[in-house]
């Protein structure tokens, strides 16, 4: 049974023909967040941990198979939908919208749509690679790969190489995501 919180009956959202429901601590999560407060809105107990200090508040939003755990935070007007995961110390907030199996997790803090891409059917699984902001600059997570842009770049040359079609098309991604997030210095031609 969930201690962590509850899902309110009486306070509701319907969102695109599915109903979510405001979430109530019912202990003390975190620093932050005393037994009794009202969160933000999930679909059902899958969208929320019950283990961590993880947390959904303000008018956020979390459905489908969307999970937000670990000591991660959902807050402000955030959307979380889809296959997506917030995990680690993880912050999303303001206006952002993270779906589709993106992955965000470690110290990233997305507030906005424009701090995080993804991009899906990429490399030799047909994966999702995620970028997004943190608070030291970005991080991309692509399956078991956690890093940097430059970090990124390596891993690619040291398992694809160059030239095969798998490289190309992610080294061309690595340049996409420098000009996004005006990572000039980053730029290969």
């Amino acid at each position: 049974m969930n201690q962590k919180y509850e899902l309110l009956q009486n306070d509701t959202k319907q969102i695109l023909g599915k109903t979510l429901y405001r979430v109530k601590a019912l202990i003390a999560i975190g620093l932050y967040v005393s037994a009794g407060d009202l969160g933000g809105y999930v679909e059902k107990e899958n969208n929320l941990s019950i283990s961590g200090n993880a947390w959904v508040s303000g008018n956020a939003l979390v459905s489908g198979d969307a999970l937000v755990s670990g000591n991660a935070l959902v807050s402000g007007d955030a959307l979380v939908s889809g296959n997506a995961s917030v995990s680690g110390n993880a912050l999303v907030y303001g206006n952002a919208s993270i779906s589709g199996n993106a992955l965000v997790s470690g110290n990233a803090s997305v507030s906005l749509n424009t701090d995080i891409q993804w991009y899906s059917k990429v490399g030799s699984e047909n994966g999702t690679l995620t970028v997004y902001k943190t608070k030291d600059g970005i991080e991309l997570t692509r399956g078991c790969f956690q890093g940097s842009l430059k970090e990124f770049r390596i891993a690619v040359r040291s398992k694809y190489g160059e030239e095969s079609k798998i490289g190309k098309n992610y080294l061309g991604i690595c340049n996409l995501i420098a000009h996004w997030f005006d990572l000039n210095d980053q730029i290969e031609y």
